[in-house]
């Protein structure tokens, strides 16, 4: 009897026999056992997408929950471990309970071990993978019940792989040819909407949803269906629309996620124009939002709704605590802090208070994506304000020292001991504050769950504690790496702004790095204050130069005529350098003609009077002298000088720059003029001639491409050049390393030339592959020089043979030397330290 069982069981295992018994074991074993595993997994899989992924309310939303990213995976990389098992349990129930016999298949569950797999692929966007499992079932399983099913589900992964016409024409073809239950018919519609959004018809794709909605069975479909479409209508202008749409979503209420309706709420809310009527109605509508104990998770945008609100009406201290209060309540979304940021950076940009907006243009930039638009253009905006943040500090510093200088000893000692006091009465008030905060702390966490299960635990062994540390941390700040000023993301920033702090006190006395007596103390400050006069002087210069600098930046960057007719009109008042007189009398007077001051007849007269012979003078007199290109143009001589350059006249390039640099003092070219002069210094005279003028350039023009580039010069490329050590030359070898040089007097020129004519020739001659120069060594000395040699015996070689065969007989000095050395003969002109270290046989 057992020995029958035994038969049966065995025959039952079989998936070539086409019996009752075979037919429905496999069936019962592939959908309560492989397959019921596998929907598990998958299900779990399922969750934690969603537990993960988070909309993005500024776009228009997806019409599928599910991230989309423009990365196509593939079998080999890793992947969800969830809906690998439910790929791997898919897998199983097909491989081993497949009853494919004649090409039919005679296991009822198969197509949906097949419909499994494919949705797992699809979740793990292994997308192609997906489309062979669900064309695999559309192919093969015709009479099965999940074939629409899949049908659909083929056409999501269509849209994915951005075929998007293919996936309506089936969808289309699906519902016009295929008896489709209401969820399915549903779900149709919603794929074919969001494919008709990613093609960018949004009118048909409003169409579709709305027949999505109107079949789909599960109330939070209905609400994400009709929240989109009041997006769509929001973006194609129809307001009113787009109302009707959030206003079904609110009137689902607690049917659909409570975050569509607190969106469509807002949502509403701007679609609204608010009126003088209306007004009061509107903020209670905001205020109702915010009371409700429900929207707390959603307080951060209902904030930003409410300080948008007060900054329509004019309310800017209120709007200001609101974006504030919003940044404190945002849990991880970049975008909201963004914009909070950008309000907050244009408000204090507005009122002139460039250092505040820049530190909000700081932290507006850690939230938006590099590869962005918008990210591209805050930079520029933050560098500009960079410029400005670093010479009004120059300007703030240098007037508080001036004024201390300038004070009478009772008012000094009165500033100060006003200053020393309010020290006191701050570090008092924060000690009392961070007591009270402590306080309030410790006894909230130890009322809390965590701080009665860890009584007495050190804050960090608490995980509960140390958690919400982290979490508020990143709220606030952002991703920080571990460096000192970490609450700035770029620290030169942070390096200019503390060479120059910003109150009268520190400036004067520069108590940064003070010990907490000196302080306190009204001497130590008193101390401080510069007595020579000569210190007083630099600073006044400095003042006038930071003021012009800042004159220019206001009006051709920022156009803020008034502004910078103020700081123009403070250096014309200070007694500047006579470099800055005519420039800034110029763009005053441009300024006067675009406002149309009527000062502008006494400043036209003034710059005729005194500086006639000056291009600006024939400017005012010519207008249509600044458009000429001819060669008297500042351009053209710029063009004619850099040739020069190229040609190896750096005297003549260094003599006639300077001539340019006085001629067209004040124009956007001279500090061009100004770097090609310091290179031409640098051929010239060496390294730290050009270090020094490099330098100049840097700080001169610190806001110009030149300037910039001048100081990353100066950073980056001039410590790479700073070493005067020689490499050693023995066993040295590679391509192109050595070079013979043949040293002449510039006063020899004509023999240089026929000299390194004679060498082409030769080399030509020799079907040699090497390359012949002339370079200037110095003012005094040049280099005929032949490039190329792979050795220091080929090299040797070389120069012997032209010295001693008849057919050339150059037997001009000359020494071989390895590239890396010839350039450092070249930057620190010290041919005589080479020699005696090199070249002189030692003893």
């Amino acid at each position: 009897m057992i020995s029958v069982f035994g038969g049966v069981a065995l025959s039952a295992c079989s998936t070539k026999k086409d019996t009752f018994v075979n037919r429905n074991w496999h069936a019962m074993n592939t959908k309560y056992n492989t397959l019921y595993n596998g929907n598990i997994a998958f299900d779990v899989g399922r969750e934690e997408l969603n537990n993960t992924y988070k909309d993005d309310y500024w776009e228009i939303l997806p019409v599928e929950r599910l991230e989309v990213t423009d990365e196509i995976k593939l079998d080999s990389e890793d992947n969800n471990p969830n809906f690998i098992i439910a790929e791997e349990k898919a897998t199983k129930a097909i491989q081993k309970h497949s009853m494919d016999i004649r090409d039919v298949e005679r296991n009822p569950q198969t197509d949906e071990a097949f419909l499994l797999l494919g949705k797992a692929r699809y979740f793990d966007q292994r997308y192609i993978p997906a489309l062979e499992a669900f064309n695999y079932i559309i192919n093969k399983y015709d009479y099965s019940d999940k074939l629409n099913e899949a049908r659909i589900w083929r056409e999501k992964v269509n849209i994915r792989l951005e075929n998007e016409e293919l996936a309506i024409k089936n969808l289309k073809w699906l519902m016009k040819y295929e008896d489709l239950k209401d969820q399915e018919y549903a779900d149709a519609r919603a794929m074919m909407a969001q494919a008709y959004i990613n093609l960018g018809v949004l009118d048909t794709a409003v169409q579709q949803l709305k027949i999505a909605s109107a079949y789909a069975k599960k109330k939070p479909e209905k609400g994400r269906y009709y929240y989109i479409m009041g997006q769509l209508f929001n973006q194609m202008g129809h307001k009113d629309s787009a109302n009707y749409a959030f206003e079904k979503v609110i009137a689902l209420k607690r049917k659909s996620p409570r975050v569509y309706m607190i969106n469509a709420e807002l949502e509403k809310f701007r679609n609204t124009e608010i009126t003088e009527e209306n007004k009061e109605e509107m903020f209670e509508y905001l205020a109702d939002l915010e009371k409700n104990r429900e929207n707390r998770p959603f307080l951060h945008k209902i904030y930003r709704q409410i300080a948008e609100y007060h900054l329509g009406q004019k309310n800017d201290s209120l709007a200001l605590v609101y974006f504030n209060k919003s940044l404190r309540a945002t849990t991880d979304e970049p975008k909201l802090n963004a914009l909070n940021y950008e309000n907050l950076a244009v408000y204090n940009f507005d009122r002139n208070d460039y250092k505040l907006a820049g530190a909000y243009y700081d932290s507006m930039l850690t939230n938006l994506s590099e590869n962005t638009k918008k990210y591209r253009a805050v930079k520029k905006k933050l560098d500009n304000l960079e410029d400005v943040i670093k010479y009004e500090d120059i300007v703030h510093h240098a007037d508080s020292v001036i004024t201390l200088y300038e004070s009478p000893e009772a008012e000094r000692i009165a500033y100060f001991e006003d200053y020393v006091n309010s020290l006191k009465q701050k570090e008092e008030a924060a000690r009392k504050r961070e007591e009270k905060r402590m306080n309030a702390g410790f006894a909230q966490f130890a009322q809390s769950k965590g701080g009665k299960e860890n009584k007495g635990k050190f804050y960090f062994y608490n995980v509960t504690s140390l958690g919400y540390g982290k979490n508020d941390f990143a709220q606030r700040w952002g991703k920080r790496e571990l460096a000192d000023d970490w609450r700035w993301s770029d620290k030169s920033r942070v390096r200019q702004l503390e060479a120059r702090p910003g109150t009268v006190a520190e400036n004067s006395g520069g108590a940064a790095d003070a010990s907490e007596d000196d302080r306190m103390s009204v001497d130590y400050y008193l101390a401080r204050i510069p007595t020579d006069a000569a210190i007083i002087d630099s600073l006044r210069a400095e003042r006038n130069f930071a003021n012009y600098q800042l004159g220019l930046i206001y009006k051709e960057k920022f156009k803020e005529n008034l502004l910078a007719a103020k700081k123009l009109e403070d250096v014309l008042a200070s007694n500047p350098e006579e470099r800055l007189v005519l420039p800034s009398k110029y763009n005053l007077y441009k300024i006067y003609e675009e406002e149309g001051s009527p000062l502008l007849a006494s400043m036209r007269a003034d710059i005729l009077k005194n500086h006639g012979d000056s291009r600006y003078a024939e400017i005012i007199l010519n207008p249509r002298a600044v458009l000429e290109d001819d060669a008297d143009s500042p351009e053209a001589r710029y063009a004619a000088l850099f040739r020069l350059y190229q040609q190896q006249e750096y005297l003549q390039t260094i003599t006639k720059a300077e001539e340019y640099i006085d001629k067209f003092t004040g124009d956007p070219i001279v500090p061009k003029f100004e770097m090609l002069k310091a290179n031409a210094i640098g051929r010239l005279n060496g390294f730290e001639p050009f270090e020094e003028a490099l330098n100049y350039v840097a700080l001169t023009y610190p806001n110009t491409p030149e300037g910039k580039k001048a100081e990353k010069m100066v950073s980056e490329q001039l410590p790479k050049l700073a070493s005067t050590e020689f490499s050693t030359e023995e066993g040295a070898t590679g391509t192109g390393n050595w070079k013979v040089v043949f040293p002449f007097r510039r006063s020899n020129d004509q023999i240089a030339q026929r000299v390194m004519k004679e060498l082409e020739d030769a080399i030509k001659d020799l079907r040699y592959k090497n390359k012949v120069s002339k370079d200037i060594y110095t003012l005094e000395e040049q280099f005929v020089v032949v490039h190329g040699f792979k050795s220091k015996d080929y090299a040797l070689g070389f120069a012997e043979l032209i010295k001693f065969n008849k057919d050339y007989l150059i037997d001009n000095e000359n020494f071989v030397i390895l590239s890396s050395n010839y350039k450092i003969v070249q930057v620190h002109k010290n041919l005589q330290d080479y020699k005696n270290q090199i070249l002189t046989p030692k003893p």
